[in-house]
């Protein structure tokens, strides 16, 4: 129950905070600055308030210090995602002054979250067992702190990738945390299944102001946050590869960008005609709507069907 608490209160203070953050944010001139090798399509949202995420992240986290016991696990949790949120709002604070789409270099990005995740890996204390569906808990010894590390960096760069139309990352991770947060409850982990709700609420909350035409975009403040909440979701579930189903869109994204980056190089061919595969099926002639209702759709059955494998597995 206080999951659904910590959901509606994180609903509730995003929808509060959007009208006083936006103008906020115009008079400061934070505007997102868009790429020139992006879609011409997105020209047109140049100067939208960016850097949404601070009331996504905020309100998230005070839902969850209201409604859940603060346990190790939600301390390791919290820690991943303010890591991640600091990080974010890094790169985008350096994008608005520079009046550029150019934050932190990307090696420095990556070195952030590789020292969160090894932060995490030495001194979260988590146990080395892995619960692989349809076969039950497999202990990984060592090799499980490498595996943490890669599941961290690889899944907030996922949620990342995704944030690329409106409203498409706040309603995929939406859908991913509603359906994680179940499995959290099924398990017994109350404090983690209160953390989800309250971030399912904030996300949903968001698209008041993010869905098409967006009035403002989440950045990296957000985005690599909440691919904070949903690796740490995985990690201290130890449900890692149940992530890659029900974080299924966020996988694809991730996919396609490797996939189009491995031909190029070596074939000098393009599988997608942009990625991440989101921009390919615009280029296709889908309506930016269009594409974000059937991801959305896509993530929610991806999730259901995470949810039951967890059931039945």
């Amino acid at each position: 129950m206080n999951a659904v608490y910590a959901l509606t209160l994180g609903f509730i203070l995003v929808l509060g905070a959007g009208p006083r953050l936006i103008p906020l944010l115009h008079r400061l001139k934070y505007g997102q600055s868009i790429r020139e090798e992006g879609p011409q399509s997105h020209q047109a949202k140049s100067g939208t308030p960016t850097m949404g995420g601070i009331m996504i992240i905020l309100s998230l986290v005070l839902s969850t210090m209201i409604f859940a016991g603060w346990t190790k696990e939600l301390i390791l949790a919290v820690f991943i995602i303010l890591g991640h949120f600091a990080l974010g709002f890094m790169d985008d604070y350096l994008k608005v002054v520079r009046k550029q789409n150019l934050g932190l270099k990307a090696r420095q990005k990556m070195l952030g979250q590789i020292v969160i995740a090894a932060l995490v890996a030495v001194f979260g204390g988590l146990p080395t067992d892995l619960w692989i569906p349809f076969v039950g808990s497999v202990d990984l010894g060592w090799f499980f702190y490498a595996f943490l590390i890669f599941i961290l960096v690889g899944t907030t760069n996922a949620v990342n990738l995704t944030d690329g139309l409106d409203g498409l990352a706040a309603g995929t991770v939406a859908a991913a945390a509603g359906c994680y947060m179940l499995v959290c409850a099924a398990m017994g982990k109350s404090d983690l299944a209160v953390m989800l709700g309250a971030t399912v609420g904030a996300c949903l909350g968001f698209l008041k102001f993010n869905y098409h035409p967006a009035k403002i975009f989440m950045g990296d403040t957000g985005s690599l946050a909440l691919g904070g909440v949903m690796a740490a979701a995985g990690i201290l579930t130890h449900t890692e590869f149940l992530l890659a189903v029900i974080g299924f869109i966020f996988l694809c994204e991730t996919l396609s960008v490797i996939i189009q980056v491995i031909s190029f190089q070596t074939t000098g061919k393009r599988v997608f005609l942009m990625s991440p595969v989101h921009h390919h099926f615009e280029l296709k002639g889908w309506s930016e709507v269009k594409v974000v209702w059937v991801f959305w759709s896509v993530g929610l059955i991806m999730g259901l069907l995470g949810l039951l494998i967890y059931i039945v597995g």
